[in-house]
């Protein structure tokens, strides 16, 4: 397995290229289209990460993916670098870096909520809003079904967990009981 810290370095370059150019957040929504692109391809993934397969293949296969995207120069350069350098297989990893250095220059964090049923689109502004009143900061709410819930949401931004489902108010109200 290849190092986090070469994929937080990749990312870090290109957030600094992308931040001097003023396309933070373009080069965020393009990078991540890339790689659900190749997250989404059990075949791409694997060729990209095959030690046996020449640069230049993977470059091309980089190139090609930036073209069908219509992703913007940067990203095409950098995809293509990053094949090229051996590091397409970790894209996934440099995209998520990649947001989170986003994230912190824009002042945002991201809120995992796991909820029973899905939010509407009101639900999820309103949450977004109490969640950033709470940490201080624009909330991003990544939203999950899980059907193991019996109702409710919870929510984790960081190191705070706001359980509102009905099972986490279930055994807040078993422990009471069993505390007497």
């Amino acid at each position: 397995m290849k190092s986090q810290h070469a994929a937080r370095s990749y990312a870090k370059a290109l957030f600094e290229l992308a931040k001097e150019r003023g396309q933070r957040d373009t080069v965020a929504r393009e990078l991540a289209s890339a790689v659900e692109l190749v997250v989404g391809d059990a075949a791409l993934q694997q060729f990209l990460g095959r030690p046996g397969v020449s640069a230049a293949a993977k470059r091309g296969v980089a190139e090609e993916i930036a073209r069908r995207l219509g992703v913007g120069t940067l990203v095409r350069d950098f995809l293509a670098l990053a094949a090229d350098h051996g590091r397409g297989d970790q894209l996934p990893d440099i995209a998520e870096a990649y947001r989170d250095l986003a994230d912190a220059d824009a002042g945002r964090v991201r809120a995992r909520v796991r909820s029973a049923v899905p939010l509407t689109e009101q639900e999820r502004t309103a949450l977004a809003e109490r969640l950033g009143a709470a940490v201080g900061k624009t909330v991003v709410v990544e939203e999950r079904v899980d059907t193991a819930l019996l109702g409710g949401l919870v929510a984790e931004v960081g190191g705070l967990v706001a359980d509102g489902s009905l099972d986490g108010q279930l055994a807040r109200i078993r422990e009471r009981l069993e505390r007497g």
